[in-house]
C-alpha cells in the first residue's frame, strides 16, 4: 500500500470515530443530565528524506466532552435536583465514586437517596445521604442542605474535578475523575428542576451529513487508487 492509501485510511478512521460519537450525541438528545462529545484531529507530520515531499497522518484519538449548561426543565418532583453553575452530584457505584449532572433522585426503602440505577448519592465527605422518612415535608436549598420538617437532616455533594483533562466517560452520565476532585464553591441546587442534554440535535444533524460526504469522498479515492494499483498490477503481468 502506498502512502497516499495509508494518509486516507488514516482519515478515514477518524471521520468513522465522529460518525459513532455523533450518532450518540443524537440519540441521547433528551437524556437527562447528558454532556454532548467531539473529537479532537491531529496531524503527524513525517520527513521522507531530503528529496522527498513529507508525509502527513490525521489521528482522532482524543475525546472532548462539552460542558455547557443543559436546558433547566422544572418538574416539581421532591427529589429532582439540577445545578445551576458548575458542579457534579457525587454518587457511589460498585466501581467507585462517579460524577453526573443528571439529578433524578429518590429514596430508597431505608431512606438512602438513589439514583434510577441505585446508585447511592454521597454528601461533599463521601458518606451516603440519608432523608428520615414521617419528620415532614422535605426540602432542599441552593446549598444543597436538605431539611425535614424544617430540621437539616444532611446536605447534598456538589464537587469539580481536580484535573478536568481526566475526566473518563462511563455510560452516557458517568464520570470517573481519575485525577480526584474537590468540593464546587459556586454550582446552586435546584430542587424540583431536572437538566436536559446539552446536545443541539439540528447542529450536530448537520455537522453528521459533512462527516458522512467527507467519508464518502474518502471512500471514492480509495476505491479509485485500489483499481489504480490493480491496473498497474495486470498491466505488469501481461
Amino acid at each position: 500500500m502506498d502512502n497516499a492509501s495509508y494518509t486516507a485510511l488514516t482519515r478515514q478512521s477518524g471521520l468513522l470515530q465522529e460518525m459513532q460519537l455523533l450518532a450518540n450525541n443524537i440519540a441521547n438528545a433528551s437524556t437527562t443530565g447528558f454532556r454532548a462529545e467531539g473529537i479532537l484531529f491531529a496531524e503527524h507530520v513525517k520527513a521522507l528524506g531530503p528529496d522527498a515531499p513529507s508525509l502527513s497522518m490525521a489521528s482522532a484519538g482524543v475525546r472532548d466532552t462539552v460542558m455547557t449548561q443543559g436546558t433547566l426543565a422544572q418538574t416539581g418532583g421532591t427529589f429532582d435536583l439540577a445545578i445551576e453553575g458548575d458542579g457534579f452530584f457525587l454518587v457511589e457505584t460498585p466501581d467507585g465514586p462517579r460524577l453526573t449532572r443528571a439529578g433524578v433522585f429518590g429514596p430508597d426503602a431505608n431512606g438512602t437517596l438513589v439514583t434510577p440505577d441505585g446508585h447511592a448519592v454521597l454528601d461533599a465527605g463521601g458518606a451516603p445521604v440519608f432523608v428520615p422518612q414521617g419528620l415532614g415535608p422535605v426540602g432542599i436549598g441552593a446549598d444543597g442542605i436538605i431539611s425535614a420538617g424544617g430540621q437539616p437532616v444532611g446536605q447534598i455533594g456538589l464537587v469539580l474535578p481536580i484535573d478536568p483533562t481526566q475526566m473518563v466517560r462511563e455510560g452516557s452520565v458517568l464520570f470517573d475523575a481519575q485525577g480526584g476532585f474537590e468540593q464546587a464553591a459556586d454550582g446552586r441546587v435546584l430542587q424540583g428542576f431536572l437538566e436536559g442534554s446539552n446536545v443541539n440535535p439540528i447542529l450536530q444533524i448537520g455537522r453528521l451529513i459533512e462527516v458522512q460526504r467527507a467519508y464518502e469522498l474518502g471512500q471514492s479515492f480509495l476505491d479509485k487508487e485500489d483499481e489504480r494499483i490493480r491496473s498497474v498490477i495486470q498491466a505488469i503481468r501481461t
